[in-house]
């Protein structure tokens, strides 16, 4: 179906604001939880198992049903998602702000993953469908700018409140930016309707999959691995996995086509990227619950410790982007990710007491380098 003309300029407008302001409350949210994790295992207990839950229940569900959301866009129509997401998304932050126990804050985590899944495809596909053309281009470029700030105020914020306030207003400030962006939306012309087959079974599967599988990771630590709650749940997510991939080979409307893996580019770019921002999330993780627990730095500090790789990406995207134009990008897609380990492996002679400028800042500086010329191209 052809893309139908774009409207007036004003709510053309509007309609921009909206989209930026449903993905920046996702995308904030996955920043800004970060520097809150010491306090948020302080206050409901469970170790580090309610950290690492904390974050991967919100990342599991919504990488597993992202594509689920886009098919559901197109059946009822952008708008009506986006609303729907922002609706669940409000409702999971502030059962995320009230939560009483470890149980509760994982379970209103992954609900808060469920209702992003909905934000993301959406907002996007709005731009998509109401330009055209450079205008288009623009308006994605804003898009991504302003998405991607959520990565520079997200862990400053997080530390701000939770050192002047409670960990449990880095969700329930999530509500401001949904309640603005559903009072823009009334009047805006939603997408055409286009009925496609949903992946129920699809979407299920890759729940099961990822789940049971991290859950054996996470919970080995603790249980060890000749644990029924383990072998069991690993076996059973690596099962549901191969189901998926067997689902999405047969079935006549896929939520991930599988034809798209025989494109060269598109596989190593996908495995590449998958191990890029697995790194990225891993080692944010450790390098904040290590600066606050072990170095004893505030909130406040550890999140001004995430301020290199934004810094980087506002100072070297021109030059990166004038290489990569130059060159080609395949030998910076290739040289980056080698630079981001190097810059790991030198954040891992840190030892306490902690020197921030002469033990982590390097070692930040070089990921951060490896990054931009990876990312960029």
């Amino acid at each position: 179906m052809a893309d139908p003309v774009p409207g007036p300029a004003p709510k053309r407008s509007r309609l921009l604001i909206v989209a930026i302001l449903a993905s920046f409350v996702a995308f904030l949210d996955g920043s800004i939880v970060t520097v809150a994790l010491p306090a948020i295992g302080a206050d409901l207990g469970g170790g580090l198992a309610t950290q690492q839950w904390t974050v991967n229940a919100y990342l599991l569900t919504l990488g597993a049903l992202i594509l689920l959301a886009g098919s559901l866009s197109d059946s009822f129509g952008r708008l009506r998602v986006l609303a729907w997401g922002l609706a669940g998304f409000a409702a999971a932050s502030v059962l995320c702000a009230l939560a009483w126990t470890p149980d509760v804050l994982v379970l209103a985590r992954a609900l808060q993953g469920i209702a992003a899944a909905l934000l993301v495809p959406s907002s996007l596909a709005l731009i998509t469908t109401a330009y055209a053309g450079p205008e288009r281009a623009r308006a994605i470029g804003t898009w991504t700018a302003w998405t991607g700030t959520a990565a520079i105020i997200g862990p400053l914020l997080g530390g701000v409140l939770v050192d002047w306030a409670s960990w449990r207003f880095i969700f329930a400030v999530n509500v401001l930016p949904v309640a603005l962006t559903l009072v823009l939306m009334p009047g805006l012309q939603d997408s055409p309707r286009r009925r496609t087959a949903l992946d129920i079974p699809g979407a299920l599967l890759a729940v099961a999959g990822l789940g049971g599988s991290v859950y054996a990771l996470i919970e080995q630590d603790r249980l060890g691995w000749t644990h029924p709650a383990v072998y069991l749940s690993l076996a059973g997510g690596l099962v549901a996995l191969v189901l998926f991939v067997v689902r999405e080979a047969r079935t006549p409307s896929p939520m991930m086509p599988l034809s798209l893996f025989q494109a060269r580019n598109f596989r190593y770019g996908n495995l590449v990227t998958a191990a890029a921002y697995g790194a990225l999330s891993l080692g944010t993780f450790a390098l904040t619950v290590f600066v606050q627990e072990t170095a004893g730095f505030s909130a406040i500090e550890a999140g001004f410790i995430s301020l290199p790789l934004p810094i980087a990406m506002l100072l070297l995207s021109t030059w990166f982007g004038d290489l990569a134009g130059r060159y080609g990008p395949r030998i910076f897609m290739t040289a980056g990710p080698a630079i981001m380990g190097a810059g790991f492996l030198l954040m891992l002679t840190v030892s306490p007491p902690l020197n921030f400028l002469t033990q982590l800042l390097p070692g930040l500086l070089l990921f951060s380098w490896g990054w931009q010329s990876w990312s960029l191209p």
